[in-house]
């Protein structure tokens, strides 16, 4: 195995995986362990102290400074491992060093060996791919299938399989919401059966089988819907002719540049990361002014989401995945389709992963990164003389998109000329669709809303969760950063200072301990947070530099508090939580979500009200959508999209994008008619102010 010569935060090779995965037999055979199940083999990243020095030192050797320095040492390259033992209730957690030229299996790379006891490992996709198999498979679940709705084609069922909230049973396990199809096209979700098997993932049977609000085992067939409503090409009776191609073109190609992970984009560079869990990581994002790069956020990624539904009865109080935790955002990522997913001049990036047999999986064209227009940028007349400035912005977009079961999330990280950064995620997929319960009024279900004859589709929300660790100039990776929140404030009538009413102000409050800083939106006060490097002032404004988050409007999490999921799903109980940096806090909801019924993440870490002056801040921003569905939602869901920006507050002089050149677009096409544009003999005077000015600097 050749050294490894790239950048420490790369993802594991297929080598590396494979490599890491024998030193985890070697181990177990030399300490007579029995045969081993990997759920997750993924590249162990440096802790936060070195991985700063190093980056540091990077920078230095790419010429920042006074003088190029020398090439930083390399980091030691190691492996994260989450095992599986059978009769082992809870997980063993590896860290194998990936030695660079070892051609054998060696025990010894097996740096630590941790059993963690009563947690459950992620449901990933060979467990996923097990469940639906051994539900299909049980005699009891074929034979109820046929007396209660007459199915036996086993072909043509579809068992969707869900973590389980609250659990019924004490052994890991997944609960299969059933669905059949009448052809290999169909949509399924258009025919909901009313059973609910519950799979053993460690006994490999079905423990359970929970028939709701219908008739027991042979009790009589029960009337599903057979009505189709589909999306497929292959079953549209009537497709469009009249759109006509809007094709994007860059004739001399992108203006980014990509060295392995290492990507440049105008002023901004980052580290691109993948990881099973989080999909996408932006690490030591920067951006440079003035011919000086600064660090802007050490790392960035969406760590957490919680999908609550509204109908309390069983077995539908159950539906509450955390798909972040639960199944991995990566493990669920699909490959693109150029052309569909993806226009323009795309660069993909192909990721590779590990199955249960510790081998690797390569999912190509994983990632995708291409540039959009954004529209205006900035524009302004001088109506005196009729000149115009006008700059259209770019967006640089690093994308996936991961399916889990029923839903598929777009996953959108921008990069703006201006020095903002945002996420949006498009929410689109299959609505979960289930029958009409006994008692519910068929025009109108409590809980949900109809979407073809008998078929429910309940409510809920999306709650997410993302880990923002800003720098804001500071090379030490942020450990000074402060931050704040920033509210608008009316003043009251004065006579004196506000005769008219119309005065306002802003307020700054530094958030000083972790309990102060649990923080709520408030749109009516134009609420921000701030995320300030008192250490740096911008010459304008004689001010600290600063970032600042700008919160969308969402709802808060629908659920009552101390209930199981206000509980688990603590993160969404408030819209901004900041901890001091540690290398072990990653994950809001828990190391371990899977089956779990309390959070071990941010409820426990914030417990203790600590400073955070100083404590190299973490901060945890919440969001989401509650999804009332509607008609149209089905049979596939147009996206419902959400997010949030982080924009330079002062951390530049002034708007940095004047160094854009002008650009008039040579392939835009004129349509309308000089006779309607200038009818009246004043387009031009109106447009042009005297005349001697042209619409756009630098031409006509």
């Amino acid at each position: 195995m050749k050294a490894f010569s790239g950048h420490p935060l790369e993802p594991l090779s297929a080598d590396e995986i494979r490599q890491a995965a024998a030193a985890c037999r070697a181990y177990a055979d030399q300490n007579g362990i029995g045969s081993l199940r990997f759920n997750v083999i993924s590249l162990q990243e440096p802790p936060k102290k070195q991985l700063v020095g190093y980056l540091k030192a990077a920078a230095a050797a790419a010429g920042e400074g006074a003088a190029a320095a020398a090439p930083p040492v390399p980091l030691p390259r190691r492996a994260f491992v989450i095992l599986q033992l059978p009769g082992l209730c809870g997980v063993v957690e590896a860290e194998v060093d990936l030695q660079a030229g070892v051609s054998e299996p060696s025990a010894e790379a097996v740096l630590s060996w941790t059993t963690v006891a009563g947690v459950c490992a992620l449901a990933s996709p060979d467990d996923c791919l097990e469940a639906e198999a051994l539900c299909k498979a049980d005699p009891q679940v074929q034979q109820l299938l046929k007396d209660r709705y007459g199915i036996t084609d086993m072909d043509s069922l579809c068992c969707d399989p869900w973590s389980i909230h609250a659990s019924p049973v004490d052994e890991r396990a997944i609960q299969c919401f059933l669905y059949v199809k009448t052809c290999p096209e169909d949509n399924a979700y258009a025919h909901p059966l009313d059973m609910t098997p519950v799979v053993g993932l460690d006994s490999g049977r079905v423990l359970r089988i929970d028939l709701p609000y219908k008739c027991g085992p042979g009790g009589g067939p029960i009337e599903w819907n057979k009505e189709n409503s589909n999306y497929h090409t292959a079953l549209q009776s009537c497709v469009r002719t009249d759109m006509k191609p809007l094709n994007i073109t860059q004739p001399q190609g992108p203006s980014f540049s990509v060295q392995g992970n290492h990507i440049s984009w105008h002023n901004w560079s980052f580290i691109l990361g993948f990881n099973y869990r989080e999909g996408i990581v932006l690490h030591d994002v920067r951006y440079k002014y003035g011919g000086v790069t600064r660090p802007v956020m050490h790392r960035v990624s969406l760590v957490e989401m919680a999908v609550p539904y509204a109908d309390p009865r069983e077995p539908y109080v159950r539906k509450c995945a955390f798909d972040v935790g639960d199944y991995g955002l990566g493990y669920c990522t699909f490959p693109l389709t150029l052309g569909c997913d993806c226009l323009g001049h795309i660069h993909y990036f192909d990721a590779t992963l590990a199955n249960s047999k510790g081998e690797p999986v390569t999912i190509s064209k994983a990632i995708c990164m291409h540039e959009e227009d954004t529209g205006l940028l900035y524009k302004h007349v001088d109506y005196r003389t009729g000149h115009a400035e006008s700059r259209r912005g770019r967006r640089l977009v690093i994308s996936h998109v991961s399916t889990v079961v029923n839903y598929e999330y777009a996953f959108y990280w921008y990069l703006y000329m201006d020095g903002a950064l945002g996420l949006d995620i498009k929410l689109t997929g299959e609505l979960s669709t289930n029958m009409l319960s006994p008692g519910e009024n068929p025009a109108a279900p409590d809980y949900g809303t109809l979407v073809g004859p008998g078929v429910n589709a309940q409510h809920h929300q999306h709650m997410f969760c993302a880990r923002l660790d800003p720098a804001v100039g500071d090379e030490d990776g942020g450990r000074g950063v402060v931050v704040k929140e920033l509210d608008v404030e009316t003043l009251p009538w004065n006579g004196l200072s506000n005769p008219y009413g119309n005065g306002f102000r802003t307020v700054e409050t530094a958030l000083t301990s972790v309990h102060g800083a649990q923080r709520c939106i408030a749109p009516e006060r134009g609420r921000v947070w701030k995320f300030v490097n008192p250490e740096l002032l911008n010459p304008v404004s004689k001010q600290p530099v600063a970032y600042k988050l700008v919160p969308a409007a969402h709802p808060p999490l629908a659920a009552l508090p101390g209930s199981l999921i206000g509980r688990k799903g603590h993160f969404a109980t408030k819209q901004l939580w900041v901890t001091p940096h540690h290398d072990k806090q990653n994950w809001p909801a828990g190391d371990y979500v899977f089956g779990a019924k309390d959070c071990t993440g941010l409820a426990v870490w914030t417990k203790e009200d600590a400073p955070l002056l100083g404590s190299d801040p973490v901060v945890w921003y919440s969001f989401g959508v509650t999804h009332v569905v509607r008609p149209e939602d089905f049979p596939i869901m147009p996206v419902e999209v959400c997010g949030f920006t982080l924009k330079p507050a002062g951390f530049f002089p002034r708007n940095p994008c004047l160094d854009l050149p002008y650009d008039k677009n040579a392939a835009s096409v004129d349509n309308h008619t000089n006779g309607h544009a200038n009818g009246n003999g004043n387009g031009n005077g109106h447009a042009n102010g005297n005349g001697s000015g042209s619409c756009c600097s630098g031409g006509a």
